[in-house]
């Protein structure tokens, strides 16, 4: 096995996240899930960009989402995703590229458009999604680069991206090579919503062995194992794969890892000001650790500061030094 060139290589959606302030109401009125991720066609996504409050926009996606925590911490990253070549899709990989993060898929001619995800935050900070995918959905096998991606130590998948066909096959053939040369496979669930309509396919892939380091949180772990209890969600699901990671908002995160169990509180913080990029910060924590050997507790505390930063500010990605708040936080 060659010695990678990439800590991390993740597949996931590329989109642009426009997050706007609203009260409560405005959740009721536009019928929106709150507190969940939506998928919507394009008119929906005109309707709702016309119905929100002043907004701002910054590149998102969970798996990207991650890459930038895991650039910012100073691991070698590369992204594959798919934008359209449009004005979104431009501005998605200029601030992948100036994370620090390669990202060479070619752009994608025509209809759709780079996809966009409208999020609306509610003054608790809970924050309400509605995902066009757009042009995401349609990364096809035959863009990926298979050098690059047995070239990652790691290779990060998100659940979100599975559900539209044509890159689902694309991860597929991804796992193939990556597993091929040697690599480890890390699977996020995204949403309880991802795990009802394709449960059987991600069950299959656990106990299969495929995934090495799996993350969840508790609503998922409960989706995906029909259990309600979460300890007993843990039992069931941590034999299968090498090393467990399930997340519990503010009552903290556990790990396992053959048999070793490792459990972190929240990082307190002032106020939770927007909760989008949580999951994937804390992912973005946690590899960090994992990456360079660290103990299961330190790794998960990695991810309760990574998460912390994230949910005090609007957006997804890191707005401090990581490395430096790292280094404060863990002596």
């Amino acid at each position: 096995m060659t010695e990678p060139r990439y800590d991390v290589i993740a597949i996931g959606n590329a989109v642009v996240d426009v997050i706007a302030s609203c009260q409560d109401e405005l959740i009721e009125e536009l019928q929106l899930n709150r507190g969940g991720m939506t998928l919507i066609d394009e008119d929906r996504a005109k309707e709702l960009y016309s119905a929100m409050p002043p907004s701002r926009e910054v590149s998102g996606g969970s798996a990207a989402n991650t890459l930038a925590g895991l650039s910012t911490l100073g691991l070698q990253c590369a992204f594959i995703g798919q934008v359209a070549d449009d004005q979104l899709g431009e501005v998605f990989r200029h601030d992948m590229r100036a994370t620090g993060i390669d990202f060479d898929t070619p752009a994608r001619e025509g209809e759709p458009a780079t996809g966009r995800v409208l999020i609306f935050v509610t003054p608790d900070g809970e924050r309400t999604m509605n995902t066009f995918l757009g042009a995401g959905q349609y990364l096809p096998a035959d863009a990926l680069d298979e050098e690059l991606i047995a070239s990652g130590a790691i290779l990060y998948l998100e659940g979100y991206l599975w559900d539209p066909e044509e890159p689902r096959r694309a991860m597929r053939r991804a796992i193939d090579v990556a597993r091929n040369a040697g690599r480890k496979i890390a699977f996020t669930a995204s949403e309880s919503f991802v795990i009802d309509r394709h449960g059987d396919d991600f069950r299959s892939m656990i106990d299969d062995g495929v995934i090495d380091i799996l993350f969840v949180n508790e609503h998922e772990l409960a989706t995906l194992t029909g259990l309600e209890d979460f300890d007993a969600g843990v039992e069931a699901v941590a034999p299968k794969v090498p090393v467990l990671v399930a997340t519990r908002s503010e009552k903290g995160a556990i790990a396992v890892a053959n048999g070793e169990r490792a459990e972190v509180a929240a990082e307190p913080i002032d106020k939770v000001v927007d909760t989008t990029g949580a999951g994937d910060q804390f992912a973005a924590g946690f590899l960090s650790g994992h990456a360079k050997g660290e103990s299961l507790q330190q790794c998960l505390k990695r991810g309760a500061i990574a998460a912390a930063e994230v949910i005090s500010h609007y957006g997804p990605r890191p707005e401090v030094d990581l490395k430096a708040l790292m280094a404060e936080k863990l002596g």
